[in-house]
């Protein structure tokens, strides 16, 4: 495990979302008509509707809402008693919880995250929903703090994007991974590449659009760190639930229906779409046995 400086971007982040757990919610991205996230906090009744009504059940509604993600992990990952998961950017731990539940007492879960007051939100809520094979350690993406080969699935939920240097994030995976394992990521991706002023526009970074990669640079750096079967793509489902829902708007003139169906049409050709989208996607991949 190789040691990590943070960068100005690092910091950003740290910054962005330090202060999305001390007011114990956020959201991931804001609400533009080329991107979607999960929800920010809202009412005593669950906001957060990326995952399956049943797959939520008995989980806090603070913790539910409080979630910033852009899909749903743990369903894609297909997850088994007795596997070890690794969860990149594990904020307030939700997807961990969840994770938890479908590994069982012979399982662990092991969530790292970069902020301080992250870990202890994660640690916060861990404690008080008595979850045992749950741990939460510091770290950055870029050198994760694993031991090689030592997890059977990594998940990530929004989070990838955020790096400066994602295609040492795909390697690490790769290296923490037992041979066979697999990982499972939700995360925003790009039909195009992004203006130089977008990349450099910090909070628009913070807010998962203008770090996202391109749909082929994504194949192409998952492919060079040693994965395959890698499978990427759009969250169809995920975005026109944020369509529904308000958190993704579209121009004035349009329905939800119409900007339904535009945004539909789009996505079945994503790349060559007249306009630059960032959208969310599920990918998956394998580390080779």
């Amino acid at each position: 495990m190789a040691t990590q400086t943070p960068s100005p971007t690092h910091q950003a982040v740290q910054e962005y979302y330090g202060k999305a757990a001390r007011e114990a919610g956020g959201s991931c991205c804001d609400s533009s008509a080329s991107s979607c996230c999960g929800p920010s906090t809202g009412p005593q009744e669950i906001q957060n509707d990326l995952y399956p009504a049943e797959l939520l059940t008995g989980i806090p509604v603070d913790i539910v809402n409080g979630s910033a993600g852009s899909g749903d992990p743990i369903t894609l990952a297909q997850l088994k008693p007795g596997e070890t998961v690794l969860d990149l950017g594990s904020g307030g731990g939700l997807d961990c919880f969840l994770a938890a539940r479908q590994v069982g007492e012979t399982g662990r879960v092991i969530g790292v995250d970069m902020t301080p007051e992250m870990l202890e939100l994660a640690r916060s809520n861990a404690a008080r929903m008595q979850v045992q094979n749950v741990e939460f350690r510091e770290g950055y993406l870029e050198s994760l703090p694993v031991d090689d080969a030592s997890v059977n699935v990594v998940i990530s939920n929004c989070v990838i994007n955020l790096s400066p240097d994602k295609p040492q994030v795909l390697r690490e995976m790769f290296r923490a991974l037992k041979p066979g394992g697999r990982i499972a990521l939700s995360d925003m991706v790009a039909n195009r590449a992004l203006k130089d002023e977008d990349r450099k526009d910090k909070e628009k970074w913070c807010a998962c659009t203008s770090g996202a990669l391109r749909i082929k640079e994504y194949i192409e750096e998952l492919g060079k760190a040693g994965f395959t079967d890698i499978h990427i793509e759009p969250n169809v489902e995920t975005i026109l639930k944020a369509i529904e829902s308000g958190r993704v708007r579209g121009p004035a003139n349009l329905t939800k229906e119409q900007l339904k169906e535009k945004l539909f049409a789009d996505l079945q050709n994503l790349e060559n779409a007249d306009r630059l989208m960032i959208a969310p996607h599920k990918i998956t991949a394998k580390k080779p046995a």
